[in-house]
């Protein structure tokens, strides 16, 4: 067991995030290097490798090559040097599954951790929870959890606390979420409830879109699960963290009170 983000993690599922972190095969962005360079590769179709490993490498467009040690180490100097910028890298160093087996969890760790506040779970207080039971009754077992794999999503999280059966394991797409809001909320137009259990976020592009969401808990808290990666967990954050965190530009923040 070992604990990130103010959360417990079972040794099951920190032995998976060590396999996803550190793959004998790794990928590497080539796209962009010089073509004599890039003479050296063959891209590959990233979309047939598991969504794990691609979260992991930030690997969500074409232009990746993928790479045993033995085949890296047998590149010359200069190429290495290429790939191991945090560009060609997903972001992240180089962390061969020997090295980072005698390095420990420490790099593991600083990759999910990386400018991410932890969640806030055990701070909340118990009449916060009961109260909120009403329309989020599967909140509180939420909170403080990662999922077992990537996919689960903002979207999913937000109507699994709402009590919605197998939606926390799954990657839920905008239509089945826009129905299930639509059917279970109204749109509101202040921030007069916002320390009420039960309003949702959505951040929506000018089109409409919607690109994220979170729930508040009531108390100034709320349920927040920023991505679909294996890394991003189920936080509790304080309203302002959480809102703070889902700003992008050109999306703009709607609000739906849960109706009981």
């Amino acid at each position: 067991m070992i604990e990130t983000l103010g959360i417990c993690v079972d040794d099951e599922l920190v032995d998976l995030w060590r396999a996803w972190f550190a793959p004998a095969e790794q990928l590497f962005y080539v796209r962009e290097l010089p073509e004599e360079m890039r003479s050296h590769f063959v891209e590959i179709d990233h979309t047939s490798l598991p969504l794990e490993i691609r979260d992991t490498f930030m690997a969500y467009s074409p232009g990746w090559a993928l790479l045993s040690e033995s085949q890296f180490s047998q590149l010359p100097a200069a190429v290495r040097r290429a790939l191991a910028t945090p560009r060609q890298r997903g972001y992240r160093s180089v962390w061969w599954p020997n090295r980072f087996a005698a390095a420990g969890d420490r790099p593991l760790l600083r990759y999910i951790e990386d400018g991410v506040r932890p969640s806030q779970h055990a701070l909340v207080e118990d009449p916060i929870w009961e109260r909120a039971l009403a329309l989020l009754p599967e909140a509180q077992s939420l909170a403080g959890t990662f999922a077992r794999r990537s996919g689960p999503n903002c979207f999913g999280t937000v109507m699994a606390a709402a009590g919605v059966d197998g939606a926390a394991d799954e990657w839920m797409t905008q239509e089945p979420f826009e129905s299930w809001l639509a059917a279970n909320a109204t749109a509101v137009a202040t921030t007069r409830h916002d320390v009420d259990p039960g309003v949702v976020y959505v951040w929506r592009q000018h089109d409409g879109l919607a690109v994220h969401a979170c729930v508040t808990i009531g108390g100034g808290w709320v349920l927040n699960k920023p991505s679909q990666a294996w890394c991003s967990p189920r936080f509790i954050w304080p309203t302002r963290t959480a809102i703070h965190h889902a700003r992008q530009p050109g999306a703009r923040l709607h609000r739906y009170a849960l109706q009981a």
